[in-house]
């Protein structure tokens, strides 16, 4: 039932069926770029500082997660990698 394992995942039809699954309902979720108060105070031709200030804290908030996951990642790469040798 179960082939080669890659990174102690099996590699079953079933396992693939999951991660292919998940990643398509992933692709699907759409997102909306502001909230209603948010672009209630931007709305107008003048506030373009604010805007730009706005999506540059967006990105500053968003950055923050990825770096988490991606050092929390390499830790476990590390151990792994460390207990196999």
């Amino acid at each position: 039932m179960y082939k080669k394992a890659v990174f102690g995942i099996p590699k079953s039809i079933k396992v693939r069926q999951l991660l292919l699954g998940t990643f398509i309902f992933l692709i699907g979720i759409s997102s909306y770029g502001q909230c209603a108060m948010c672009r209630a105070a931007l709305e107008g031709e003048g506030n373009i500082k604010k805007a730009e200030a706005v999506n540059d804290g967006i990105v500053y908030l968003m950055m923050i997660p990825y770096i988490l996951v991606g050092a929390i990642g390499i830790f476990i790469f590390r151990m792994y990698r460390k207990r196999k040798s």
